[in-house]
């Protein structure tokens, strides 16, 4: 998965003595990853860098995916540190140059104890925030300002993010990727790397998981059937018949094997069909609209609307691979 195309954002990672290099590490394959997917559909590539304190107290890149530029990342995440918390004193200069980049405009992240880190720069005061359970109370008693909800994976406060400890690094990550490329590159990240978007707290954030592990493997047959179809121009008796069961007996069993009745769950099969469209393609919502199996665009729009809780073009606008190398 090499990238060509010319990186649009850069997301860098903060280097600190003693930081969970094991987090620098997976979280700048799992961008790059992502990037790369990015790129495959026509999107925009990701520059990914660290970041460290130089003799002179300024921060220069020690690692850069994309050389060239001498801009600021977009975005930047502090580790945790296996050994506890930063120190006051210690966090001092990360904490005004974290000050600074926020001010231009950049994201900030943080995981486990790097909660400590960003939360010294004052910018979590009145926010809320999460870190690792078991350093929760010595948060709450450094940081009495900041509304902490330790039982949280992942917060997104706007351009703060935290994250709970040690592993929620890659729940932090997909939500970074799914900030940056959409749910489409968000799911095949984790598919490649075989992590869960787990999380995911709203609908349009949301992908269809159908439910695959009911062991009654004539339903499984068509569930494969109907991946393998797109669900498009697909009835319920042609579904009971690629089963060999009489319709009544195939929509019971059906409904018992996947928690769905046939004709909802081809309707979520061609809704994120259609999301990866409005992803990636530039396609009028009334060409996407009949090319996953809908005549009526306006019935498409409604269903679109109930399953994923926004329109089309909302959609579109949020999540599309231009946006997001607008947003960058």
């Amino acid at each position: 998965m090499a990238v060509t195309t010319p990186p649009k954002a850069e997301v860098g990672i903060l280097l600190y003595a003693g930081c969970q290099m094991a987090m620098v590490h997976g979280m700048t394959d799992l961008l790059q990853i992502a990037g790369g997917f990015s790129v495959e559909h026509g999107g925009a590539a990701l520059r990914v860098s660290h970041w460290s304190l130089q003799d002179d107290g300024g921060f220069a890149r020690s690692f850069d995916s994309h050389p060239g530029s001498e801009r600021f990342p977009d975005m930047l995440i502090v580790p945790g540190r296996l050994t506890g918390p930063v120190e006051p004193d210690e966090a001092v200069p990360y904490a005004r140059w974290l000050v600074e980049r926020h001010a231009e405009g950049a994201t900030l992240a943080a995981n486990c104890g790097g909660a400590f880190l960003l939360a010294e720069t004052g910018l979590l005061a009145g926010r809320p925030a999460t870190t690792h359970w078991q350093f929760a109370e010595p948060f709450r008693q450094r940081f009495p300002e900041v509304r902490l909800e330790p039982d949280k994976i992942v917060i997104e406060d706007g351009e703060i993010i935290t994250a709970g400890g040690l592993m929620a690094w890659t729940d932090l990550g997909m939500r970074l990727v799914d900030r940056l490329f959409g749910p489409t590159v968000m799911i095949e990240t984790g598919r490649f790397l075989l992590i869960a978007p787990s999380g995911r707290e709203q609908r349009h954030y949301s992908s269809f998981a159908p439910r695959l592990t009911h062991g009654d493997e004539t339903i499984l047959k068509v569930q494969h059937w109907l991946q393998a179809k797109e669900a498009r121009s697909v009835t319920v008796p042609d579904m009971a018949r690629q089963a060999a069961l009489e319709e009544r007996t195939f929509q019971r069993r059906f409904k018992a094997a996947t928690g769905m009745k046939p004709i909802e769950y081809a309707q979520h099969l061609r809704i994120g069909k259609a999301r990866e469209l409005l992803e990636f393609t530039r396609r009028s919502v009334d060409q996407i609209a009949w090319s996953v199996g809908y005549e009526d665009a306006a019935a498409f729009r409604r269903l679109f609307h109930r399953i994923i809780g926004l329109s089309p073009g909302d959609y579109r606008q949020r999540f599309s691979a231009g946006a997001a190398a607008a947003a960058a």
